[in-house]
């Protein structure tokens, strides 16, 4: 069904889901993936005993095989309705269409066996994805610095006029917190471990029985599961449920993320709002319902607001985690549902904006320059004060002028004018400098520092080597 088909029900909406996550990733998350996932697990787990001698056929797995994605919602409703348990009625679904191979499902397994397993499963999918969305936002940022390296502007602290720095510069103060994020999330992939077969309480008893005291097909099952899930390894202990410290790093890595896309969608307003940068505003886009003329940057804004979404969520990691009981407790189970899940289609669309954003970012060269004009003044007094000492100048007087002149311009400018800080130090002999002499030392790019340096060695050493790694997702407008 299609949001707008939803839309015309009385059915709640999933906003993340229809509004602002990709399809990939709200693929991972649907039903039909997550179940047919679960029946993954049962097949993995009869071939593995099949494997290590218990008596399952080859019939036996192709029956489950042939019925593995056929799965009837209407009928499992049913079942969970009368059973209230979710994993039964799947199981007793699943068993129904299997024939007498339904007899084989769930040997020595809690439904943990299921659900963790399969957590792990969309978790690493969900993270590969994002993966690709980072070097998409990262390769996006990397450009975009590249091609205005030595563009000068205004840098800013406490959003007041500092000094210059250039726009490649800046962007690169983006792209560092990406790449971070990006090595991050590639960690964390390589980390991340499954349940395998730890049995009810993770003593594995129950498979105990089942081989007859063979403590070594016990542990060759764990070995097999990890394996046909394509995971290096599952947890070497574990009690009902994987570690849920595995949840906390993941939930943390997508906090990271939302913390780059939230710096820079917050600056990116700002500099909205003074005219140096603007994004992407389609010809038919309406700013606002009352003010026509209006050109809000609503991607950066939505960008800031589903970034605290995630910040906020990803405190669900240590708070499940430290209040497990002993073996187990179930008030985790609710909250991950509807986190993991979540986090995961925020997370998308947070990375599909910022990419889209910077792909189609308006870098406003009239407007920066003339922000320079007016402030470069002000940050030349330096460079004049030692040129005119070195003319025979007295520092202390001169630097008294400068600072009442400097003053008076800031008054002027305050109120509209044109920055009169030149004139009045070129027409203070004191000086003995002419304002030709004067404008001469006033190149912008001569007060960016090593600005343009930085962003080739960032690029060349750092950037280009860790993007060559990963393939970049297709930039995608957002859908709204």
């Amino acid at each position: 069904m299609s949001a707008q088909e939803d839309l015309s029900t009385d059915r709640p909406q999933n906003l993340l889901h229809e509004r602002y996550a990709s399809a990939e990733m709200a693929r991972i998350f649907s039903p039909r993936h997550r179940y047919r996932a679960w029946r993954r697990l049962w097949i993995a787990l009869a071939e593995s005993q099949k494997e290590l001698g218990l008596s399952i056929t080859d019939d036996h797995l192709d029956a489950l095989r042939r019925a593995r994605d056929d799965i009837d919602f209407a009928r499992v409703a049913e079942l969970e309705l009368e059973t209230r348990h979710d994993v039964v009625a799947h199981l007793r679904h699943f068993a129904e269409l299997s024939g007498e191979a339904g007899g084989k499902l769930h040997l020595g397994v809690t439904s943990a066996f299921i659900t963790d397993n399969t957590d792990c499963l969309l978790i690493r999918e969900a993270l590969v994805l994002l993966r690709s969305r980072l070097a998409t936002t990262a390769q996006a940022l990397r450009d975009l610095a590249v091609e205005h390296a030595t563009t000068p502007a205004l840098a800013y602290t406490h959003f007041q006029p500092a000094q210059l720095t250039t726009v490649g510069k800046r962007a690169c103060l983006w792209l560092q917190d990406f790449v971070e994020d990006l090595k991050t999330v590639d960690h964390e992939i390589s980390k991340l471990r499954c349940r395998g077969a730890k049995g009810t309480t993770g003593t594995q008893a129950s498979f105990l029985t089942l081989f007859e005291g063979d403590s070594s097909k016990v542990r060759e099952l764990d070995r097999k599961i990890a394996e046909k899930l394509d995971f290096e390894a599952s947890w070497p202990v574990t009690s009902q449920t994987y570690p849920r410290k595995q949840d906390t790093r993941v939930l943390s890595s997508l906090a990271g993320i939302a913390e780059s896309c939230h710096k820079m969608g917050t600056d990116l307003r700002l500099l909205q709002g003074v005219g140096e940068l603007s994004e992407p505003f389609g010809s038919s886009q309406v700013g606002s319902s009352a003010m026509a003329y209006k050109q809000n940057p609503i991607r950066s804004e939505r960008l800031c607001g589903l970034s605290r979404r995630i910040m906020s969520d990803s405190l669900n990691g240590v708070l499940n985690a430290s209040t497990q009981w002993l073996e187990r407790s179930l008030d985790d189970s609710s909250n991950r549902r509807l986190v993991l899940a979540d986090s995961f289609l925020a997370a998308d669309a947070v990375l599909t904006l910022s990419s889209g954003i910077i792909a189609g970012l308006v870098v406003h060269h009239p407007a920066i320059e003339a922000r320079v004009r007016r402030e470069l003044p002000f940050m030349a007094t330096e460079t004049l004060l030692m040129e005119a000492c070195l003319r025979g100048g007295d520092r202390q007087h001169l630097h008294e002028r400068i600072r009442v002149y400097s003053l008076e311009a800031q008054a002027a400018v305050a109120q509209g004018e044109e920055n009169p800080l030149i004139d009045r130090i070129a027409s203070d002999a004191d000086f003995r400098l002419s304002k030709e002499e004067i404008l001469e030392r006033l190149d912008p790019v001569a007060f960016t520092g090593r600005s343009a340096e930085q962003v080739a060695e960032f690029v060349a050493e750092e950037v280009d080597p860790l993007l060559a790694r990963f393939e970049a997702a297709p930039i995608e407008d957002p859908r709204v």
